[in-house]
């Protein structure tokens, strides 16, 4: 539960948003709300809840009707519709402020831009930007970067006419001629697969629906795997075969998922010689696979699962490389050769180390990459296949993010990865690991005048109510004053051992330069600190994450990066789930609060199973089948604990199409707000009608979302000019 018009013109709006150097200078002038309207009210029709003998009464249930097709369904979107219109209204002193913000986000996007190309298979393959449209065109050109461009997909011909568009999955066959790619046209994340013929153009009848839009290419051009998703739970249950030419409702089953708590994909190793089928929950894991160029066999078993062990596999030459936790809290890279699959003939080739997580790795002719994480920063570890030797590409700045990028040629000695900061643009660099020399191809070009070394980033170390020391990462533009008086905006996640790492963000820059802070907080339930740091944070350990979230709050007011006047907070989905207890349980820390298609009634939903990916996190969250699961997620769900009491300012988004998160969780807790709460704070909903868990696509209306929800802060904080 696993993300509008203008008054002048652009370059002359970001030159006035960028020429205020000195965050201090910007003028605060109270934001008139709106006086005598009124909130809607929800109509409230009692509904109890059974279990464990346990009565819970929901006043809003019937809110799930437009999910479940229910007879409310009309009434549940005039609703929707009517909560929009109340915050349109209470907002519109700031639609002018909205149209300034956007158009100076806007203005620091080059539009006209284009990826770092990379090889494979005799192809350079890249994408382009064009300038004034919303997505991109995917392209290639043989055998040199000099050679006529040939486009595959123009996606933004492909998206006219529709609200929302997203194209994932691209495939190529191994003759390089057909193309597969998934498209979704309504944001639930249900892909329909389609094959283009790259030689003529002709994009092929095969149209295969309901699946994760993850198409793989066996190695004969006619055969593709790919997962299939239950379209009522969207449990992805089944990895189907697809010939080319033949109808899909004809496609055979390979795998069928029976344990409804586990997610299954189809991916290929990076020899190509093997397709795999991984079925994974959050404790355990089993890999099928077959020869992929005999894509009629049938998948074997390549270790059968073992209790609370996890591993996943690649290929190169003649063995197997496995990354696993078995015997290895924070996981270790072991080898087998192609005939000894089982973990018996497991070899240790990076051995476990308690300090350090093993993230991933990836696979080269002479050398194997590792991805690490130690002391809640990420490393690469370059590692010799010849003689083992290995070293460590070397970072300065005090909070950043290394990552494995695109590497699809296995026979070179150049590594692709990405680097970027809290101050740094996202960066692509190619690094020799045998002169271990390090190449900039391409960093984010930031339009207008942005200068790297106008802010400042520091890392320190709040201390836990229990004694953990945990990681906050903030930036914050030259003359912040640490005088409790400036504004900063906290953020963190939390959960599925997801890292929250420091990335930049050119839209951030918007109230960088308005003066506030911006921090990142490494709460457990993340991975940041390694594989313990995660379990610490999960089923009966999970309000550490939102005790950590608050005494990193109570760390940065004490030391006076701001005040709880000034403080504000946002998350999104799970993390929206922590600003739902962090409001239940401190409500007095925080001025303003956004909280973005938020997990809230966690007990209700991870109670039925025919609301989509319920089944996958039980073992994240608990079961309340068990009443002491039940009772510990009723302890914390914020929709369950919501009180007659003070809350302070919040603006919930979310989706009316959201597959991750339904809509009716953050309608419901609103409406239940709306009874309780005795301030006079605001309280608004908005939902994308349009849209689902991660929002608006293309390039430019996510940044209507982004300045609404800015302008929403700025207007608390009496930034409205």
């Amino acid at each position: 539960m696993q993300i509008k018009t203008f008054l002048l013109p652009v370059a002359f709006m970001a030159m006035m948003a960028l020429s205020c150097n000195n965050p201090t200078q910007v003028k605060k002038t109270a934001y008139n709300w709106p006086v005598n309207i009124t909130a809607p009210v929800c109509e409230s029709k009692p509904k109890e809840l059974t279990a464990h003998g346990d009565v819970r009464t929901d006043n809003y249930y019937w809110l799930n009707d437009y999910f479940k097709k229910g007879p409310d369904s009309t009434k549940v979107v005039d609703y929707l519709k009517a909560e929009n219109k109340y915050y349109d209204t209470m907002m519109s002193g700031t639609k002018t402020l909205q149209e300034k913000l956007y158009t100076e986000m806007k203005a620091r996007i080059k539009e006209k831009d284009e990826s770092v190309p990379f090889f494979k298979q005799g192809y350079f393959y890249y994408s382009r930007q064009v300038e004034g449209k919303d997505y991109f065109v995917y392209c290639r050109k043989k055998g040199t970067l000099s050679a006529a461009e040939e486009v595959l997909l123009d996606v933004n011909a492909m998206a006219e006419g529709h609200n929302y568009f997203s194209a994932r999955g691209f495939a190529i066959s191994m003759d390089n001629n057909l193309l597969a790619y998934g498209t979704d046209m309504l944001s639930r994340r249900e892909y329909i697969i389609y094959i283009k013929n790259l030689q003529t153009g002709e994009t092929y009848k095969d149209a295969i629906t309901d699946t994760e839009g993850d198409p793989v290419w066996a190695n004969d051009n006619q055969t593709i795997f790919y997962t299939a998703k239950n379209p009522v739970t969207l449990l992805s249950e089944k990895i189907k075969k697809h010939t080319l030419g033949t109808e899909a409702a004809s496609d055979k089953i390979v795998y069928e998922e029976k344990d409804p708590s586990n997610y299954i994909g189809v991916g290929k190793t990076k020899s190509d010689k093997y397709i795999l089928i991984t079925s994974e929950a959050t404790l355990s894991s089993e890999i099928k696979w077959i020869d992929a160029n005999r894509p009629g066999d049938a998948f074997a078993v390549f270790q059968p699962r073992i209790k609370d062990v996890l591993y996943d596999v690649d290929h190169a030459t003649d063995k197997f490389y496995i990354r696993t936790n078995l015997h290895a809290k924070n996981f270790k890279i072991v080898t087998c050769g192609e005939d000894k699959k089982d973990s018996t003939n497991w070899k240790d080739l990076v051995p476990h180390n308690n300090s350090i997580l093993v993230q991933g790795f990836e696979l080269f002719k002479n050398f194997m990459a590792v991805s690490e994480r130690k002391d809640g920063l990420t490393q690469m570890h370059i590692i010799s296949l010849k003689d083992n030797t290995s070293h460590y590409l070397a970072f300065d700045e005090p909070a950043y993010t290394a990552s494995i990028g695109t590497n699809a040629d296995y026979n070179t000695d150049t590594l692709r990865f990405n680097y970027t900061s809290l101050t740094t643009p996202n960066s692509v660099y190619d690094y020799n690991m045998v002169s271990k020399e390090k190449k900039l191809l391409k960093q984010q070009e930031v339009l207008g005048n942005f200068k790297v070394t106008d802010y400042i980033t520091e890392r320190m170390f709040a201390t836990a109510k229990d004694g953990t020391k945990i990681p906050i990462a903030i930036v914050y533009k030259k003359g912040f004053n640490k005088d409790s008086n400036a504004p900063m905006l906290l953020n963190a996640y939390g959960s599925y051992g997801i890292s929250s790492d420091a990335s930049f963000n050119s839209v951030r820059l918007t109230l960088l330069n308005r003066g506030f802070a911006f921090a990142i907080a490494n709460i457990r339930g993340g991975e940041e600190m390694g594989r313990y740091w995660y379990e610490e944070g999960k089923m009966m350990k999970k309000k550490n994450t939102f005790t950590d979230f608050i005494d990193c709050a109570e760390y940065l007011v004490a030391n006076k990066y701001t005040s709880t006047k000034h403080l504000y907070i946002n998350g999104g989905s799970a993390g929206g789930l922590l600003m739902g207890a962090v409001v239940n349980m401190r409500p007095d820390l925080w001025n303003g609060v956004i909280a973005a298609v938020p997990f809230v009634d966690v007990v209700t939903t991870m109670s039925d199973a025919t609301i989509p990916l319920t089944t996958n996190e039980y073992d994240e969250w608990g079961n309340p089948a068990n009443k002491e699961s039940y009772d510990y997620m009723k302890s914390y769900s914020p929709y369950d604990n919501v009180e007659k009491k003070a809350y302070p300012n919040m603006l919930v988004t979310t989706g009316l199409h959201d597959s991750q998160v339904q809509y009716f969780e953050p309608a419901k807790w609103v409406a239940k707000l709306r009874t309780m709460k005795t301030d006079s704070n605001k309280l608004f909903l908005y939902t994308n009608m349009e849209a689902g868990h991660g929002g608006a696509s293309g390039r430019f209306k996510p940044l209507k979302d982004k300045a609404r929800e800015y302008a929403f802060f700025l207007a608390l904080e009496g930034m409205t000019d």
